[in-house]
């Protein structure tokens, strides 16, 4: 797998939440134990090391949770040194050294679960989306997020999809459009092609270059979003067979459009959805529900 760059915005807010988490642990007194046990003078090195196969993310940040360290400490940046073994985006296998940690040991133990807990964490989504993506492999089927995530992690948790492989849905409500059914039920219509019609035109007014995504529980309703054309139809919570059916009436109707799966998707279902022959499969669970990659830090006295 490739590595993943991560975006200016996205270390902006992981900058921020690596303030928020130090604060937590310190408030005003900061580390009690390391203060009250470890000698000033103590310097060490620690590996962090993976402890189960999985794809790494957030590796990235490491050094950042350790330049806020010093900071607060009023210590040069310098004083901890943090080398890269491993890019984010690649595979890591149990007892893979990711990156080395140099520095005195009061601030190595001071920041030790700051850093590990966004390495296990945004790891564990890299590593969940891996596996949707290797269970459609052979399929058109691009695997995506969606806007499930935890509050202030959206561009990290989107970041982590990136570095198992899958792709990004809109990063929020104000960089994409997805008609959704509360929307059709506010306007009092049923009409799916008068509201991609209005919102193409919405659009047009506020000189907003998007595309215009629509859902759809029906075939009926496909078929009738499909008169205006829209860039993307969701499929929300249809079975394969109407899957199947839906990709035919859009081949025949409108071939441009891109079609998107979602509901339902996990990844014992998700290899049968890709072969039905849709685009785009948008899974919640890539953000909500992956479980922590576990890594440790192995000391060098």
């Amino acid at each position: 797998m490739t590595t993943v760059d991560i975006s200016t915005a996205a270390l902006v807010s992981a900058d921020k939440l690596i303030q928020l988490a130090l604060a937590e642990d310190l408030e005003d007194r900061g580390d009690l134990t390391s203060r009250a046990t470890v000698p000033t003078w103590a310097t060490a090195a620690v590996n962090l090391v993976a402890r189960e196969n999985g794809v790494l993310s957030g590796s990235v940040l490491i050094e950042r949770v350790y330049a806020a360290l010093c900071a607060l400490q009023k210590v040069p940046a310098d004083t901890v040194l943090v080398t890269s073994c491993v890019s984010d985006g690649a595979h890591v296998e149990a007892g893979t050294v990711v990156a080395t940690v140099t520095g005195p040991v009061s601030l190595l133990l001071t920041g030790e679960r700051v850093a590990l807990n966004f390495v296990i964490h945004l790891s564990g989504i890299a590593s969940m989306t891996a596996e949707f993506v290797r269970r459609t492999e052979g399929s058109r089927a691009v695997i995506l997020d969606t806007r499930k995530t935890l509050p202030g992690f959206r561009l990290l948790h989107k970041y982590a999809v990136r570095c198992g492989g899958g792709s990004n849905h809109r990063i929020g409500l104000f960089d994409g459009m997805l008609i959704k059914d509360n929307h059709l039920a506010a306007r009092g219509s049923d009409s799916v092609a008068d509201a991609v019609a209005t919102a193409r035109s919405w659009l047009k007014e506020e000189r907003l270059d998007l595309p215009v995504e629509v859902e759809v529980d029906t075939l009926e309703q496909l078929r009738d979003a499909l008169a205006e054309q829209p860039e993307i139809v969701l499929l929300d919570n249809m079975k394969p067979a109407a899957l199947r059916a839906a990709v035919t009436l859009r081949d025949d109707v409108s071939p441009q459009t891109l079609l998107e799966a979602s509901g339902g998707v996990n990844l014992e279902t998700v290899g049968c959805i890709a072969g039905t022959g849709v685009d785009r499969i948008s899974v919640g669970a890539l953000t909500h529900s992956a479980s922590a990659l576990d890594f440790g830090y192995d000391w060098q006295w």
